[in-house]
């Protein structure tokens, strides 16, 4: 059973950083693309960022020139570098891997709390 595991999320201040990281468990086969994407109280869920195997990404326009999106094919892996956060970013994270971009991502993880206080 393939999951995804998210980690390092947290509380931080405006200004601060995180490195969400998730983690695939269960899969023999390489993902073509892995994202994040995140949702906020009363929000819907929208795309923060997403990564190719082969390192095209893709940013939602209110976190360009503050996160990077990365991954690790070997370990079926995506990481998300958040600097200079703001209280807007405060939202629930959550992972997403697809095999087959086209038809939509396969699997989600269950989500990692980013908190941002002024």
């Amino acid at each position: 059973q393939v999951q995804l595991v998210e980690s390092g999320g947290g509380l931080v201040q405006a200004g601060g950083s995180l490195r969400p990281s998730c983690v695939t468990s269960g899969s023999v086969f390489s993902f073509n693309v892995m994202g994040w994407y995140r949702q906020a109280p009363g929000k819907q869920r929208e795309l923060v960022a997403d990564v190719s195997s082969g390192g095209a990404t893709n940013y939602a326009d209110s976190v360009k020139g503050r996160f990077t999106v990365s991954m690790d094919t070997a370990r079926n892996a995506v990481y998300l570098q958040m600097n200079n956060l703001r209280t807007e970013d405060t939202a629930v994270y959550y992972c997403a891997a697809a095999f087959l971009p086209e038809t939509g991502y396969d699997y989600w993880g269950q989500g990692t709390q980013v908190t941002v206080s002024s």
